[in-house]
């Protein structure tokens, strides 16, 4: 899926700059942004931060104000102090991800009005209501709450999906909800991941007969938690679903009121393998050659950029350009160093630009990064961590 020519045009416009460093074709982003809109056919797409981690691409896809503009509407962060720092850049619509332990940031979410009417935390456990509460520490601070359940496929004794939520079944969410409620908490949402959907390629007809399996079964099973937590504590503003792989498997839901997508703005290796994303390759890191240890080998500085989840070979960056380089099995992608076979041709000093297994993650390795449009222009802005922010 790599885009030869578009490699083409950041390596131009970055011509100046010593490696390493990453980059980001606007174009394809903005194309990225709109099949993701026209994919979601009028159903609003929170953005993952998590798969972002740059506040100037979200103002790209979001407005300058972080909230809402062109069929994106709203973040889903990963961190409570995130979300804190978003809000005090301007974003009024975040809906965590993930439960929160941070007792500090609670406690600052509690003493800001502001703060407590634009953050929405996420719960599936009421031990986790007492260390709200415990952390917020008092009685009179209601703070927004969305129900995780859990979306995983159950076939007997297999499961498949991701271990988040203990909540599954209608009952459960209808207790949980009910006893949010009594506790003095706003529930404002439910939210539903299907994972095993969102974040697996379809790389063979055996994967896409769970993906079509499970798809059925939580649409059915969604239907009936919603219906349950809204008997139990009346409308919800909130119904989220799905990821940049399953969109159009949310939208299907008519209770589903928005879609969660982030990865798809990016495009990284991972998603080379969905046959239904027309998105193209946004975000590239380009290092430079530092050594000819022999005939068809090169090895460029650094490149050890190893993506979250079960280790091998999906998680390894892939050198795209020049063509028909790639790692040495024995090696990999190094801490400082990372030689690469059919390198014939390449000198000290040369490029080689990779494609990172994820989104965001490449943002913690550079403190910038390059956003480069159709005519060539460059702007450099500060990632997450080029603002000093660290969120875990």
């Amino acid at each position: 899926m790599t885009d030869s020519s578009s490699i083409a045009v950041l390596n131009t416009a970055t011509a100046d700059l010593d490696p390493p460093l990453a980059a980001v074709d606007l174009t394809a982003l903005r194309a990225n942004a709109a099949d993701l809109v026209r994919r979601a056919r009028n159903v609003p797409i929170r953005v993952a931060s998590k798969s972002v981690r740059c506040r100037a691409v979200l103002e790209e896809v979001l407005g300058d104000k972080l909230t809402a503009s062109g069929g994106f509407a709203g973040i889903m962060g990963y961190s409570l102090r995130e979300a804190i720092w978003l809000v005090r850049e301007g974003a009024r619509d975040i809906l965590l991800g993930y439960p929160t332990a941070d007792r500090a940031a609670l406690a600052e979410l509690a003493s800001d009005q502001v703060l407590l009417d634009s953050i929405t935390l996420m719960i599936d456990d009421v031990d986790q209501l007492d260390f709200i509460r415990t952390a917020v520490g008092s009685e009179n601070i209601a703070p927004r709450v969305c129900l995780d359940v859990d979306a995983s496929l159950r076939i007997g004794p297999l499961h498949l999906g991701v271990r988040r939520s203990p909540i599954r079944t209608p009952e459960q969410a209808a207790q949980l909800a009910a006893e949010t409620r009594r506790r003095g908490f706003k529930v404002v949402g439910v939210m539903t991941y299907e994972a095993q959907i969102a974040g697996l390629p379809d790389t063979n007809p055996a994967v896409r007969l769970v993906k079509k399996a499970s798809a059925m079964e939580i649409l059915k099973r969604r239907r009936r938690v919603v219906d349950a937590v809204r008997a139990t504590i009346g409308e919800l503003e909130i119904v989220n679903s799905g990821g940049t792989g399953s969109i159009e498997v949310s939208i299907a839901d008519p209770d589903v009121t928005e879609v969660t997508a982030g990865s798809g703005l990016y495009l990284p290796t991972l998603f080379d393998g969905y046959r239904n994303l027309a998105h193209r390759p946004a975000m590239y890191f380009a290092l430079p050659v530092l050594r000819r240890p022999a005939a068809g080998i090169a090895t460029v500085f650094a490149g050890g950029y190893i993506a979250s989840g079960p280790t091998g070979a999906t998680r390894v960056p892939k050198p795209v350009w020049p063509l028909g380089l790639k790692l040495i099995g024995t090696e990999g992608a190094g801490e400082v160093q990372t030689p690469l076979t059919g390198a014939d041709g390449l000198r000290i000093g040369d490029r080689v630009w990779f494609r990172h297994a994820k989104a965001g993650e490449l943002c913690e390795r550079f403190t910038k990064v390059h956003l480069v449009d159709g005519d060539g222009s460059r702007t450099t802005v500060p990632t997450y961590r080029g603002e000093g922010q660290c969120f875990g």
